[in-house]
């Protein structure tokens, strides 16, 4: 009776220790994946452009955040890039309605097979960081009298934000010009490009001559970018030449370069420089700012709330109601 009661003991103990290595890596993958979203809440899926399936909220602002902001980043400014973008997602698809391109212009996103090959041996590593920033953060949402912001982000400032009316004209409360200074520490604070005239002249639908470098008139605005370029009869305005020059942002001066033969275009700053500029708030996380001082500097008179359904995201939600 012994025997067998010994034997039946062995055999359990086995058996639980060929089990151990399978829970612990399980346990291990896990750690790595957002959590599964509350279950008072609504599921939300987000259809990104190219995506064969729709996409979990949390899954997708694992994504965009690994796409928008550096991984070396702080954990509060990667939290504080978590909850703009997952904003941004939910305004701009209403709430998983209406697909979201992958782009700079909406917001860019990485696929997990994306973010392997950009970080190699590094995954396991930076996922984790980057789903940790993610989960400290689920369903957390930028309110303005209690509606979604557009929670507009870029890379530099070039020291101050841009206002939405500098920006498009729209006076929003929420979206006006704060000083950003420590921006100048930034790899992309500052740029030079260069064109020959010949170059110059292809891009515009006018003809250069070295004169008329002379006659340019830059008109700026309150945060220091360009409101306006003018040359003669010929008037751009600031995003125009920015745009048919390919330059990083609307803080810029030309000049042709008689020496060298070639038109000079100097930037400061690098994108639309509207809400949150993303080395800014890296900037306050390494001074000790939490994600939420980091968003309420940036956009003002917010409130910062967990999404739990509370906007009536679909009818058929009955906890919604």
């Amino acid at each position: 009776m012994k025997k067998w009661m010994i034997s039946i003991g062995v055999i359990c103990l086995i058996g639980a220790l060929y089990m151990l290595p399978i829970v612990g890596f399980s346990e291990r993958q896990e750690a790595i994946k957002p959590q599964a979203s509350d279950k008072n809440a609504c599921e939300i899926f987000i259809e990104v452009e190219g995506q064969e399936e729709k996409i979990p909220l949390e899954t997708y602002i694992t994504g965009v955040v690994a796409a928008e902001m550096p991984v070396s980043f702080k954990k509060e400014a990667l939290k504080a890039q978590a909850i703009a973008a997952r904003t941004y997602a939910l305004k701009t698809t209403n709430y998983g309605k209406i697909a979201i391109a992958p782009t700079v212009a909406k917001q860019v996103f990485y696929d997990e097979e994306q973010r392997k090959a950009n970080w190699a041996s590094n995954f396991l590593g930076n996922e984790k960081k980057i789903v940790e920033a993610i989960n400290e953060t689920q369903g957390q949402v930028i309110l303005y009298n209690n509606e979604l912001i557009t929670a507009m982000f870029h890379s530099t400032s070039n020291g101050k934000t841009e206002s939405a009316y500098g920006y498009g004209g729209n006076d929003i409360p929420y979206l006006q010009s704060v000083a950003s200074i420590s921006d100048q520490a930034s790899p992309k604070f500052e740029a030079v490009q260069e064109w020959t005239l010949a170059q110059w002249n292809k891009l515009w639908p006018i003809q250069w001559q070295p004169s008329d470098f002379n006659r340019i008139q830059l008109f700026y605005n309150d945060s220091g970018r360009v409101e306006r370029l003018q040359l003669g009869n010929n008037v751009w305005t600031g995003r125009e030449v920015r745009t048919l020059l390919g330059i990083p942002s609307t803080d810029f001066t030309i000049i042709f370069n008689a020496n060298k033969r070639k038109v000079q275009v100097k930037t400061q700053g690098y994108g639309h420089g509207v809400g949150m500029s993303q080395y800014g708030a890296e900037a306050m996380a390494n001074e000790g700012k939490t994600a939420d001082e980091i968003l309420h500097y940036y956009y003002q008179d917010i409130e910062i709330k967990k999404n739990r359904c509370m906007f009536k995201i679909t009818s058929s939600c009955s906890h919604c109601n």
